[in-house]
């Protein structure tokens, strides 16, 4: 079929990559219409610390990624990227 033949071509070449943890913080942040310095208080770390998640200089640990799920909405597999 002709649709299978377009899905196969935008599979090849124009694919879509998982969103990182950097992304997905952002995104959701942004449809909460919530502040980094707003998100941090909820999960108890400082501002620098969603800083640097956002701007990919580091990665939530395991516990952290969990509070990011419960306050942002994401679920943990897709925060550590399965």
């Amino acid at each position: 079929m002709m649709s299978d033949v377009v899905i196969d071509y935008d599979k090849d070449h124009y694919p879509i990559s998982k969103p990182t943890v950097a992304q997905l913080i952002q995104l959701s942040l942004e449809e909460k219409m919530m502040t980094q310095r707003q998100l941090a208080a909820a999960i108890g770390v400082s501002p620098s610390r969603i800083s640097d998640f956002v701007t990919g200089r580091s990665e939530p640990s395991l516990k952290i990624a969990r509070l990011l799920c419960t306050n942002i909405g994401h679920c943990t597999s897709a925060m550590l990227g399965c």
